[in-house]
């Protein structure tokens, strides 16, 4: 009864439909929210996956070098009115106090002490020999002057300098220039760029440059010689008379060589010796004196070089200090680079004269060999192609010597050959420079030359020069226990496991250290004259060096160096060959050393890097090879002790041979001296040394405000790029 009362009831209930088209929608919505919602999910996984990927993979920047917290230094930028003599200075680093000893207590010295006014006055400087002494003219034949006019009445005016430095100025923190037996003196812009154009306007035949800022007491420099109107000037006949003029003081030159490249001769080849002898008739009388070798500056330049005003007062420096006032001891020479190869300088005159002649500036017209990268390939044909980072190895780059190579097969009449680069300054006088250095390498001994060789001089951290050669001595003989051996490249030694510190020595260089697996013996190989245990630092004293250079000779094995395995035609059975590398071409060579060079890439088809080829040869065949440690700068108050650790970072305390070297990855240590490649510090000095702010510091009313213009020790500075002079009176003009 009841549940037929219940179906009744039911029955009773009114239905509820919803209509077809709600329940669609209904339904459309649920399911387009449960997608959105699944979408949603999915979304966020990707990103948060994505998210977590790219802070895994993100590399946190790396910390900054030690060095940059290191201050700065301020006592460089010393003007004339501070000037005291060198043993009355009080050096602003390294002064060996607790800076030197800890990272955190730095004391700076400030530019703003005043200083009491400096009494000391510019004067001549003479680096030269004295050429009119009885000394002189009693070992050597008479110097004969020269002029800038065929008269014989138009002298340069002499280089001027202040026999001190400014009160305060740093110490050279590597190198040294009293190694060299160079004077204690200083330069300002005036004494040292005056005599060839700057100071003095347009009109009168300068650059128009430096007319204003501090020019007290600036005429003395041209007092004794009157200005120079340098617009008449042709320094190819300038030069060729001094040469003339000279002629006794060298060896007769020898007959011109023949052009084989391009010649067809008819009558029979001579040999390469023959062609070299003088002509009959023109020897000279036997009268005991020495005669002097004959050296040529080979400027590397390119054909759209843009010559500044700088620049040309630069050339002008090189040629008048090492050519004309040195009586042509010197030879100045352009070797210009002709970057487009379609150019056919090797046969067509027209075109050759053409890009000579628009190559450089009029003053220099008749000074200059052209070449080009395509005309190497045609000379030294059939080399390995390696690609080394995606460039061929008859480029400018990989290559650089091998126009020089040609340059000494085709000039005979040159013994020595200095390579040098547009981008260098000097602040003391070219001469001294070069004259200095080549008789300092002359005198260097044999032994442990290739091991003094790969290690920057610190003569705070060092001691004197005898004593830094007695400790690369023992450093040579006995090893170190310095962690950086276990980074040692193979071929220098290298840990035999994971960890090994074993103290062990490395085999001193005695004579030629060739290749294992190339033969590459020749006549010209010098040999030892005795063991290297009974030699008592007698071997190469009073020997010319072949090689010398202002950076380290160190070795690349091991190190990161990016271009240590950029060698070319060798046998690597057995691995590379032994090599060594000098940063920075600026270098001497003989013309030995490139004869060998040359032979070798064309009997051998071998060749190396720029940097790494000449040291490299003159490892292999025995010949002497030198570097000069000049006087370096650092823009910072480096820790002395920590300072050569760095720099001497690699093998045994040497530069090179280890994975720590400061050549490669750890460059940057470079940035703040004044001679690398990467260098910052030389363009701050030079502008400022110049009269012209930089980095918003120094600048004409800060001269006159302070101690006056600059006054530097000689340093040299590189790179400098293009600097714009300010220049007026061009309406004058």
């Amino acid at each position: 009864m009841l549940r037929n009362t219940f179906s009744r009831r039911t029955r009773n209930l009114p239905r509820i439909r919803l209509a077809n088209s709600i329940t669609r929608w209904l339904c459309l919505a649920i399911f387009s929210i449960l997608t959105i919602f699944i979408f949603s999910l999915f979304k966020m996984s990707w990103a948060s996956a994505r998210q977590v990927e790219i802070n895994l993979s993100k590399e946190k920047p790396p910390p900054k070098p030690q060095w940059e917290s290191f201050p700065f230094l301020h006592r460089y930028y010393g003007g004339v009115k501070s000037v005291v003599p060198r043993g009355a200075n009080k050096p602003e680093y390294p002064d060996g106090g607790e800076a030197e000893s800890t990272f955190g207590n730095q004391s700076e010295r400030t530019n703003e002490q005043s200083l009491p006014l400096s009494t000391i006055k510019s004067a001549k400087f003479d680096p030269y020999p004295e050429y009119p002494s009885e000394k002189y003219s009693s070992t050597y034949e008479i110097k004969v002057d020269c002029f800038l006019d065929q008269a014989g009445k138009i002298r340069i005016p002499s280089t001027r300098s202040y026999a001190g430095i400014p009160q305060g100025m740093p110490e050279p923190v590597m190198g040294s220039n009293d190694l060299f037996g160079m004077q204690d003196v200083c330069f300002d812009r005036f004494g040292r760029l005056g005599p060839y154009g700057f100071g003095y306007s347009l009109a009168r035949g300068g650059t128009g440059a430096g007319l204003h800022g501090d020019r007290d007491g600036i005429d003395e420099v041209w007092t004794s010689d009157p200005e120079v109107d340098y617009r008449r000037v042709k320094w190819a006949e300038v030069q060729s008379r001094c040469l003339a003029a000279n002629k006794a003081r060298f060896e007769d030159l020898p007959k011109s060589r023949s052009d084989r490249f391009t010649g067809l001769q008819i009558e029979p080849l001579s040999t390469r010796d023959e062609e070299s002898k003088p002509e009959k008739g023109n020897d000279q009388k036997g009268n005991g004196l020495q005669k002097l070798p004959r050296t040529v500056v080979l400027i590397r330049t390119w054909s759209d070089f843009q010559y500044t005003p700088e620049a040309i007062l630069y050339l002008r420096t090189l040629i008048a200090e090492l050519s004309l006032q040195s009586g042509a001891e010197f030879t100045i020479h352009f070797l210009v680079h002709v970057k487009d190869n379609n150019i056919p300088i090797w046969i067509d005159d027209k075109a050759y004269n053409r890009v000579l002649r628009d190559s450089l500036p009029e003053e220099f017209h008749g000074m200059a060999t052209l070449w080009s990268e395509r005309q190497m390939h045609l000379l030294y044909g059939d080399l390995e192609e390696t690609h080394m980072r995606d460039l061929p190895v008859h480029g400018v780059y990989r290559s650089t010597y091998m126009p020089m190579q040609y340059f000494a097969h085709q000039h005979p009449e040159f013994d020595f050959i200095w390579h040098w680069e547009m981008d260098i300054r000097y602040t003391g006088h070219y001469y001294h420079l070069l004259d200095s250095v080549t008789k300092w390498a002359k005198q260097q001994p044999r032994k442990g030359l290739w091991e003094r060789n790969s290690r920057f001089y610190v003569p705070t951290q060092h001691g004197t020069w005898e004593d830094f050669r007695q400790m690369v001595r023992v450093q040579t003989e006995q090893g170190t226990n310095s962690a950086n051996n276990v980074w040692s490249g193979l071929k220098t030694g290298g840990p035999k496991f994971a960890g090994d510190t074993k103290r062990e020595g490395d085999r001193p260089i005695w004579g030629p250290d060739r290749p294992e697996d190339d033969d590459v013996e020749m006549d010209d190989d010098v040999k030892p004259p005795t063991l290297y245990e009974k030699d008592k630092y007698e071997w190469g004293i009073g020997e010319e060096a072949d090689y010398i250079t202002f950076n380290p000779l160190f070795d690349p094995d091991g190190t990161s160096w990016l271009l240590a395995e950029d060698v070319t035609g060798y046998n690597r059975t057995h691995g590379l060959p032994p090599r060594r590398t000098a940063i920075i071409t600026a270098s001497r060579l003989s013309r030995k050393l490139l004869l060998t060079m040359h032979n070798e890439t064309v009997s051998k088809r071998h060749t190396m890097f720029s940097e790494m080829w000449p040291g490299s040869c003159a490892l292999h065949h025995g010949f002497k090879a030198v570097y000069a440690p000049h006087a370096e700068y650092i823009d910072r108050r480096w820790p002395t002790q920590y300072l050569e650790s760095v720099f001497n970072g690699g093998r045994n305390g040497a530069s090179g041979g280890s994975r720590t070297s400061v050549f490669g990855d750890r460059e940057h240590n470079f940035r703040g001296t004044t001679w690398y490649y990467n260098a910052g510090f030389p363009e701050v000095l030079w502008h400022r040394w110049l009269g012209y702010k930089f980095n918003n510091d120094g600048g004409e009313e800060w001269e006159l405000a302070g101690e006056g213009r600059m006054c530097l020790p000689p340093m040299l500075l590189h790179p400098i790029k293009r600097v714009d002079l300010v220049i007026e009176g061009r309406l004058a003009e």
